[in-house]
């Protein structure tokens, strides 16, 4: 079955380049569902604008090479890259060098992640696998199963198992 994802490109959301790029050493045996923390966004106008401040965030204030994670998804569904494929994040300390990090747009622990944003990453995630960028049989974790942290928020923790599931 061929999965086609729609994502926003880098260049098309006005990312500035990388400091450096550094490549994972072959398809992410780990994904890290994130959340941003920050306020949830609908539309292409208002996540672009969300996307480039946490890049902004990312690069001035924590001085990363670029924004943090490889892709972001918004409330209605869009997908952003971030650092996109092969490509390693900086998103869960020690854990960077064979895993993808992917952050929902908002505060999941008041939000609830929308059916959108879930089907979207679910899509993602099952593209990545049949390019070759993810392990088949990869492991799915939130941020605070692999650092003391309450990200993705105690409502995306408790919907990891839907990204897990096949339908």
């Amino acid at each position: 079955m061929e999965q086609t994802v729609n994502i926003v490109s880098r260049q098309q959301w006005g990312a500035v380049a990388p400091k450096q790029k550094d490549s994972l050493e072959g398809p992410a045996q780990r994904v890290v569902i994130h959340h941003t923390a920050l306020q949830s966004c609908k539309g292409l106008a208002e996540c672009t604008d969300g996307v480039l401040s946490i890049q902004k965030l990312h690069m001035d204030e924590r001085h990363f090479d670029d924004i943090g994670y490889n892709f972001l998804v918004g409330g209605d569904g869009s997908l952003f890259e971030g650092r996109g494929w092969g490509v390693m994040g900086a998103h869960t300390k020690g854990h960077n060098g064979d895993s993808l990090g992917i952050a929902f747009m908002g505060n999941f622990n008041n939000d609830t992640p929308s059916k959108e944003a879930i089907l979207s990453v679910k899509q993602l995630l099952m593209s990545g696998v049949l390019q070759g960028f993810i392990q088949p049989e990869f492991a799915l974790y939130g941020h605070k199963d692999l650092g003391a942290t309450q990200c993705p928020g105690e409502n995306l923790y408790a919907a990891l198992s839907q990204l897990r599931s096949s339908t």
